[in-house]
């Protein structure tokens, strides 16, 4: 599976006034108390699981899986490094809350299916999985050309896996989670050369380089759009 490491890394995910907003978001959708029990699959530095459990005063920690451990991951969580299939398929504990944020996709349909159903056996009555993915339609990321093509083209594989979940027997509900993003040109073009999204994970030097200077071009000093996620609510009842 491709590792992302700088997706929540100094970009706007990291951002204090993101994550205000997106933990906003999740007590919206779930009612959480000091006693909930949360888990997020593939929870990168675990900044905003970190900051719920603050929020709410979390008894128990949250638990993070990610298959890479950054040696700044957030301590207010239990970081676990591991793959979610292998944690869920041993696991005991129930939970209120599974989160999958933007993650969904490195695994095929297979693998998608095995954690959805290994997650809801984890939950807890009433608890709910929350999947969020980019929003195919309207997308409003910053691209280059072949960023662009890249991106659309996985937006494909992505409608085909938002397809399949619609059609679970299973208890749920859609919605959305938009963030207006006010980004400095050239903080953008260093998330670029860092391969902040996996869409520019195999992208070699020259292509990253050709795509900044054609970013450079492309945008005034302050870069300002919507970043736009669906989010897919599952419930056990």
């Amino acid at each position: 599976m491709l590792s992302i490491k700088n997706w929540d890394n100094n970009t706007w995910i990291s951002s204090r006034k993101y994550i205000k907003s997106f933990n906003n978001f999740l007590v919206k959708q779930k009612k959480l108390t000091k006693r909930s029990k949360i888990l997020d699959i593939g929870c990168g530095r675990g900044k905003i699981i970190g900051s719920l459990s603050s929020k709410l005063k979390l008894v128990n920690k949250p638990i993070g899986l990610d298959i890479e451990k950054h040696k700044d991951f957030d301590k207010r969580i239990s970081f676990k490094k591991t793959n979610a299939i292998k944690y869920l398929t041993n696991n005991k504990k129930k939970f209120d809350l599974i989160l999958i944020k933007q993650t969904i996709h490195f695994f095929n349909l297979r693998e998608i299916m095995k954690i959805l159903r290994f997650s809801h056996d984890s939950l807890e009555a009433g608890g709910v999985i929350l999947i969020l993915t980019l929003d195919t339609k309207n997308n409003e990321i910053p691209t280059f050309f072949l960023m662009k093509q890249k991106l659309n083209h996985s937006f494909k594989r992505d409608n085909l896996i938002w397809k399949k979940l619609l059609q679970l027997n299973i208890n749920k509900n859609i919605t959305k989670f938009n963030f207006k993003v006010n980004v400095k040109k050239n903080t953008y073009l260093k998330m670029i050369k860092q391969r902040y999204i996996s869409t520019l994970l195999k992208f070699n030097s020259l292509q990253i380089s050709k795509g900044i200077n054609e970013i450079n071009l492309k945008y005034k000093k302050n870069i300002l759009f919507n970043d736009k996620l669906k989010c897919i609510i599952f419930k056990k009842v």
